[in-house]
C-alpha cells in the first residue's frame, strides 16, 4: 500500500481553489448528514464520495482544476466533507435534538454552544494521539484503508484499480443484497482475535433472544460489559502512558529517557505529546462541563456539591468516551457512540443528576467520539497516501493540513446547523436515537438497573484484562453486543475463515490483494449505502 511522495511539500488548505471546494464540500457533507441522520437514523461515509468528487473535477480541462489531480488534494476534499458530515449530524444535531424533545427550547443554544465546544476539543486530541503509542496509525481504522486505496487506484490504475474495482463491483451487490460487507471487508485487514470478539458480540445480539430466550440490551448485559470493558481500558491506556517512568527508580534518568526516545521512534508522536494532550483535553471538557452549567441554568437548580460532581463526572465520562468510541473504530472500523452516550446517561441517572442536567449530560457526551473516530479514518488515508510514515516530515506537515481542513468542516458543519435546524424542528425532524435518551430521562432510574450493570461489569473487564491494549476484546465484544446489523455476525467471522485459509495457501503474497479487496468491500458498502440513503429521502 506504499505511494512514494511525487510533491515536494504537502498542498496546503488555504491555496484558493482548495479552500473554495473545502467550504462547498463541506455544506454538501453538513446537509446530507442532517438529512440522513433525521430521517434514516445513521450517518453516511462521505469520505469516498469526496475522493470522487476532487476526481472529477481534475479531469475538467481547465487548469485551475487539474491541480486536483494531486491525491493530496484530493484527500483533502475527502476529509472536508467526511468531517463535516459527522460534525453536523453526530456531534450537532443530535445534542440539541434532546432538549427540543423534552420541551426544554430554551436549552438549544446552550448545548450546540457546549456541543460545538465538545466537537473541536474532541478532534484536537486526536490530532494529537494519532500516530502515538496509544492510536498508531499502522492499526486498522477500516474506512481509511478504503477511501486511501479508491484514491491510489483513481491515481494509478492498472492492477490495484482492478482488484479495487471487482472488491467495490462485490460490495455493492453484497450490499444490495443486505450482507453487511463494511463488516466483511474489515475482517480482512483487521487484528483477528479482536475481531473474533466482535463477531462473537455481534451474533450474542442477533440470536440471544430466539436461542436463549435472553435479550441482552432490555436486561442492560451489553452495557454493563462495555463499562466494565472501559474501566479496564482506561487503566490500560494509563499504564501506557506511565509505563516508562515506573523504570526511573531501577535505572538512571538517561537511561530511561533513552529508553522512551527508542520507543517513540516507531511513532511520529512521541508519548509526552499524548500524554499532554490527554491532561489539556480533560481540563477543556471541565471547563466546557461549567459552560453548559452556566449557560443552562443549572447553577440555581443544584446545590454546590452536586455541580462540581457534575461538572467532574460529565468531563470524565466524555473523555472516556472518546477513548472507547476510537479504540473500537480503530480496531473495527465501527464506534457504538449511541450506545456508550446511552451509558453515560445510565450512570448519570444513577448518581441522581436532575432531568435537565441529565439532559445536558447526554448532549455533551453524544458530541464527543465521532469526530475523534472520524478524524482517525482520515488520517489513516493521509498516511497510506503520504507513504506509510517513510517521510516523517511529510507525514507530520500532510496530517496538519488535513487537521486544518477538519477544523473548516467543522465550523462550516456549525454554521449549517445554525442556519438550518429551526427548520428541522418545525417539521419535527429529530434524530431517533434522541426519542431513546428522552425516554430514557422521563422513564427514571432504578436500583435493579444499576445492579445489572454492576453485575454485568465484572466478565467485561475480566474479557478486556485478558485481551490486553493491544487486542481489545473486552471492548469490541462489547461493541458488538450494543450493535444490532442482522447477520453482520456472519459476514465478520466468514471473512476472518476465508482470510486464515487464503494466508494459510498464499503466505504474505496474500496481505495486498486482500487489503485492496477488503477496501473494496467497505467502499462499495459505502457508496450503495449514500445513494440508497439518498433514493429513500425522495420517495
Amino acid at each position: 500500500m506504499n505511494h512514494e511522495k511525487v510533491e515536494k511539500s504537502h498542498p496546503r488548505v488555504f491555496e484558493p481553489a482548495a479552500l473554495i471546494l473545502t467550504i462547498i464540500t463541506a455544506v454538501f457533507g453538513s446537509i446530507i448528514g442532517m438529512q440522513i441522520v433525521t430521517t434514516l437514523g445513521v450517518t453516511p461515509n462521505t469520505s469516498i464520495i469526496g475522493a470522487l468528487i476532487a476526481m472529477l473535477i481534475a479531469r475538467i480541462p481547465i487548469e485551475i482544476f487539474k491541480r486536483f489531480k494531486s491525491i493530496h488534494r484530493q484527500n483533502l476534499v475527502q476529509t472536508s466533507i467526511s468531517a463535516a458530515t459527522f460534525g453536523a449530524a453526530n456531534s450537532l444535531l443530535i445534542p440539541i435534538g434532546i432538549p427540543f424533545l423534552m420541551g426544554k427550547t430554551e436549552l438549544i443554544f446552550p448545548m450546540l454552544i457546549g456541543a460545538a465546544l465538545a466537537m473541536f476539543v474532541d478532534a484536537g486530541i486526536l490530532y494529537k494521539l494519532f500516530d502515538s503509542k496509544l492510536f498508531p496509525a499502522k492499526n486498522t481504522w477500516a474506512p481509511g484503508v478504503a477511501t486511501a486505496e479508491s484514491i491510489l487506484a483513481g491515481d494509478k490504475g492498472g492492477k490495484r484499480a482492478g482488484l479495487l474495482g471487482i472488491g467495490t463491483g462485490i460490495g455493492i451487490l453484497g450490499s444490495f443484497l443486505h450482507i453487511p460487507m463494511s463488516a466483511f471487508g474489515v475482517a480482512f485487514i483487521g487484528n483477528i482475535w479482536a475481531l473474533t470478539m466482535f463477531g462473537i458480540g455481534l451474533m450474542i445480539r442477533q440470536y440471544s433472544v430466539p436461542w436463549f430466550g435472553i435479550d441482552v440490551n432490555k436486561l442492560y448485559i451489553a452495557h454493563g460489559i462495555m463499562i466494565g470493558a472501559g474501566i479496564v481500558a482506561l487503566i490500560q491506556v494509563s499504564m501506557l502512558i506511565f509505563a516508562k517512568q515506573k523504570g526511573a527508580s531501577k535505572s538512571t534518568e538517561n537511561e530511561v529517557a533513552a529508553a522512551i526516545e527508542a520507543d517513540d521512534a516507531a511513532f511520529t508522536r512521541p508519548i509526552k505529546e499524548a500524554k499532554r494532550a490527554l491532561g489539556l483535553g480533560f481540563i477543556a471538557y471541565l471547563a466546557i462541563a461549567l459552560i453548559i452549567a452556566i449557560t443552562g441554568g443549572m447553577i440555581t437548580h443544584m446545590s454546590a456539591g452536586m455541580l462540581i460532581g457534575f461538572m467532574v463526572f460529565a468531563a470524565f465520562a466524555a473523555f472516556v468516551h472518546e477513548l472507547i468510541v476510537g479504540i473500537a473504530a480503530m480496531h473495527s472500523g465501527w464506534f457504538p457512540a449511541f450506545a456508550v452516550a446511552f451509558i453515560t446517561l445510565l450512570i448519570g441517572m444513577m448518581i441522581g443528576f436532575p432531568p435537565v442536567a441529565l439532559a445536558l449530560l447526554a448532549g455533551f457526551s453524544a458530541a464527543t467520539g465521532p469526530a475523534f473516530a472520524d478524524m482517525g479514518y482520515d488520517f489513516k488515508t493521509g498516511h497510506i497516501l503520504r507513504g506509510e510514515g517513510k517521510d516523517k516530515e511529510f507525514e507530520v506537515a500532510g496530517r496538519k493540513q488535513q487537521y486544518v481542513t477538519a477544523m473548516i468542516g467543522f465550523g462550516v458543519a456549525l454554521l449549517t446547523v445554525i442556519v438550518t435546524y429551526k427548520g428541522y424542528f418545525a417539521q419535527n425532524l429529530v434524530p431517533p436515537i434522541d426519542t431513546v435518551y428522552v425516554s430514557t430521562i422521563e422513564a427514571g432510574a432504578s436500583s435493579d438497573v444499576a445492579l445489572k450493570l454492576l453485575l454485568w461489569a465484572i466478565p467485561g473487564a475480566i474479557v478486556q484484562f485478558i485481551g490486553g491494549p493491544s487486542r481489545q476484546l473486552g471492548v469490541l465484544f462489547a461493541t458488538g453486543l450494543l450493535i444490532l446489523t442482522p447477520y453482520a455476525c456472519w459476514a465478520v467471522l466468514s471473512g476472518i475463515l476465508i482470510r486464515i485459509i487464503w494466508t494459510k495457501a498464499k503466505g504474505k503474497e496474500a496481505e495486498a490483494p486482500m487489503s485492496i479487496l477488503a477496501a473494496g468491500f467497505i467502499a462499495g458498502d459505502a457508496l450503495f449505502s449514500f445513494f440508497n440513503s439518498i433514493f429513500k429521502m425522495g420517495k
